[in-house]
């Protein structure tokens, strides 16, 4: 009994172990599965995406294919930018077989490419079907990586594949530096950097296109003929404002106006459309090469080279940048005289002034223990508003802006546009810099704002203001782009006349029109007028900070519009501290205006309408003589309003001076020369300092024609300058233009 009750007892251990470990073993495939349960649900439904996305990305290689960026053009369709077409050279390594071949595609291709031979051969070492060599080559690099395809799948017949040619695209700008910073530049991505090609980047961009190619289990490319491609979508286009021929008469007299003045901080010159906010031109002088825009001039190489070494790094960079900026819009600077139009609009808008205002200046005006100067030192006594504005006087506009008021003054300031950005659709658009954020003003501080002192803004603000004192007082919102046009021609967005707010009454924005414009040929500033055209405007001279050796620069500016009795353009230009003979906006920037205008005005058709005393200046086209008989020739130029001088007994006129199309004055004289004779030689004379009448008759004397720019219905005028220096030698019939301009040296 006693072996029955120990047998049933190790019966139910065993039972009882059994069913411990059936419970163990339960226990232990239920975790388990359970674990695999749960991480089969989170790798399936949590994290699912994710990694379905991960083995994608290692069976597939997408590759980008580049899209064409979009023109843009001028206001006449002229191409401004563009994207020419080149290429990537793409390679196969997985094709290669042999070193001896890897060698021999890596010697041409570095040959060809200019590329580092050991860096090329590595590529060819890859396991893969496509590995990039070269972006953006040119088609001359093109054709030779063709002819040595060929040359390849010669000498190794399984090799026809190893090398492919995708289409890629390349920034390129015609002009290379005209409005350079208005339409900016690319880097190597095409992504915009500066100008529109930096604001409209979007636009411009387009969609990039796809190839997508199979990887296999050893995550190699798979060839080409498992790949599939997407078709790059090419970017709008921008249609300018800028009309190009307006841009390089404008950059082409900036130029030589730094030249001429010796200006040290370049200069800003902007013509608008005064009825539609529309600019025409805006140049920052010098510009830079748009195809080459990280090269600075040797001047500021030499400069930098000059530097420590830890410092040069620095200075390049903020050189880039000072090259790069637009001076139109991104610098502020001291208005000077030329806000005296502001201030004037201000005082007979607001009926503080008027025609019948009268304006007592001794010399200066004390405000407190300031005192401030008029550049008469004597004074100008009594005058009346037109004399305050034509003399430039600064107590007659102290007198304006005292009437004014403070809150007043800065009301129409912030009303003019001067206390915000133009928001015109350029980057970098700077602020005003006002006396207080707040606008408050104390009395001194409104003294010298009345005529532009003291206070900061941008050249856009400037023209704007101007603009709305030409149009009939209202505040427009500048732009440069016109309209954007997709690939297939469709307009995406076209940019309407904004105006912002009426400003100043029609009424007295057609009394400022008429004091500009007699100011430009009856007052001080007669330096603005340009013969057959009716122009109003101001200049103005601007102080600056003085300089750390103690010396004053100055910003010369003048502010126009024409035709005065229907103004259709508004033309700005600065100097930023000029160094040579001149520092006054009369002297320095009232030339450049008149030159720039005279282009422009014929340019646009605005019809000149001469006064007798300026149609016997007017230049005349002059007639082709050469191949006529003589007695023809001279008969035919004498018809044309030419004196015609017949050098040689040949019986046909061979040659004459001045060319045909050459412009001079009705009256000037044409040289016939009918034989093979040396052209005889004259000597320029001096032709500067004299009346119009004066200069005609000394070039008359000399056998020579001039052609006649500036003021000449003054009867202060006198010759400025002359195009040929005297001493010279010169063909008898040579045409020397002479600029003429007032006696009298205006202080704005």
């Amino acid at each position: 009994m006693a072996r029955n009750r120990e047998n049933s007892s190790q019966k139910g251990l065993l039972q009882l172990l059994r069913f411990r470990t059936t419970i163990l073993i339960l226990v232990i495939l239920l975790v388990g599965f359970g674990a695999v349960a749960v991480r089969l649900f989170y790798l399936q439904l949590i994290q699912g995406p994710e990694l379905q996305e991960l083995a994608v990305d290692q069976q597939l290689v997408d590759t980008k294919l580049s899209a064409k960026r979009g023109t843009i053009y001028d206001c006449n369709g002229k191409i401004l930018a563009q994207s020419a077409s080149v290429w990537q050279v793409i390679i196969a390594p997985a094709y290669i077989e042999t070193n001896e071949q890897r060698r021999y595609i890596a010697k041409n291709l570095s040959k060809i490419l200019d590329l580092d031979y050991d860096n090329v051969l590595e590529k060819t070492k890859q396991d893969s079907y496509y590995v990039i060599v070269k972006r953006k080559i040119e088609s001359d690099e093109r054709e030779k990586i063709l002819k040595f395809c060929d040359k390849l799948e010669d000498k190794y017949s399984k090799l026809s594949n190893v090398i492919t040619l995708f289409d890629d695209y390349k920034r390129y700008y015609p002009y290379n530096d005209l409005a350079s910073s208005v339409i900016g530049f690319t880097g190597m991505d095409d992504q915009g950097l500066e100008g529109v090609e930096y604001k409209y980047n979007d636009y411009l961009t387009g969609t990039p296109g796809r190839i997508i190619t199979a990887r296999n289990a050893n995550q190699t490319d798979m060839p080409f003929q498992y790949e599939q491609s997407v078709e790059a979508k090419n970017g709008d286009s921008l249609n300018l404002t800028i009309d190009e021929k307006i841009q390089s008469i404008a950059q082409k007299y900036m130029e030589q106006g730094l030249i001429d003045n010796d200006v040290r901080n370049r200069g800003v010159c902007i013509i608008m459309d005064v009825n539609t906010g529309a600019v025409k031109a805006m140049v920052t002088a010098n510009g830079y090469n748009l195809n080459d825009p990280y090269s600075l001039s040797k001047t500021t190489l030499n400069e930098i080279a000059q530097l420590p070494e830890k410092k040069r790094a620095e200075a390049e960079s903020a050189a880039l940048g000072k090259m790069w900026r637009n001076k139109a819009i991104a610098d502020t600077y001291y208005p000077g005289s030329v806000f005296k139009m502001c201030t004037a609009s201000m005082g007979l808008n607001e009926g503080t002034i008027s025609d019948n205002s009268s304006f007592y200046c001794p010399g200066s005006v004390t405000i407190y223990d300031h005192k401030i100067n008029c550049h008469q030192k004597y004074g100008h006594g009594t005058q009346n508003l037109f004399q305050a504005i034509a003399n430039s006087c600064n107590p007659a506009f102290v007198s304006i802006g005292q009437s004014l008021g403070e809150e007043k003054f800065y009301k129409y300031y912030q009303a003019f546009g001067f206390s915000e950005p133009t928001g015109i659709d350029l980057p970098g658009e700077s602020d005003d810099i006002f006396f207080n954020e707040d606008g408050t003003m104390s009395e001194t501080d409104l003294a010298v704002a009345s005529f532009g002192q003291n206070f900061s803004i941008t050249p856009i603000q400037m023209i704007t203001a101007c603009a709305a004192v030409a149009n009939g007082g209202k505040v427009l919102q500048p732009y440069v782009v016109q309209s954007i046009t997709d690939a297939d021609g469709n307009v995406v967005k076209t940019t309407e006349t904004t105006v912002k707010r009426q400003v100043i009454s029609k009424e007295v924005s057609k009394q400022m029109c008429d004091y500009l414009e007699r100011n430009t040929t009856q007052g001080g500033m007669n330096n603005g007028y340009i013969a057959g055209y009716r122009v109003g405007g101001k200049t103005g001279t601007s102080e600056k900070l003085t300089s750390s050796d103690g010396s004053e620069d100055y910003i010369a500016s003048f502010c126009g519009f024409a035709p005065a009795d229907n103004p259709q353009v508004a033309c700005l230009v600065f100097f930023d501290t000029p160094k040579g003979a001149y520092y006054y906006g009369s002297q320095v920037s009232a030339p450049v205006f008149v030159k720039i205008m005279s282009e422009v005005l014929p340019y646009l058709e605005v019809q000149a309408e001469y006064s007798e005393d300026e149609k016997q200046y007017v230049d005349t086209v002059a007639g082709s003589y050469i191949g006529l008989e003589t007695s023809k020739a001279k008969k035919q130029a004498e018809s044309d309003g030419f004196t015609a001088t017949v050098k040689g007994d040949g019986k046909k006129v061979l040659s004459q001076i001045p060319s045909a199309a050459s412009k001079i004055p009705t009256g000037g004289n044409v040289v016939l020369y009918t034989s093979d004779t040396e052209e005889e030689k004259v000597t320029v004379p001096n032709l500067v300092g004299y009346s119009v009448s004066t200069v005609n008759s000394i070039a008359s004397s000399y056998g020579l024609n001039v052609s006649i720019s500036g003021v000449t219905a003054s009867s202060s005028a006198v010759s400025v300058s002359q195009s040929i220096a005297a001493g010279k030698k010169v063909d008898e019939g040579t045409v020397i233009s002479v600029e003429f301009g007032g006696s009298t040296v205006v202080h704005d």
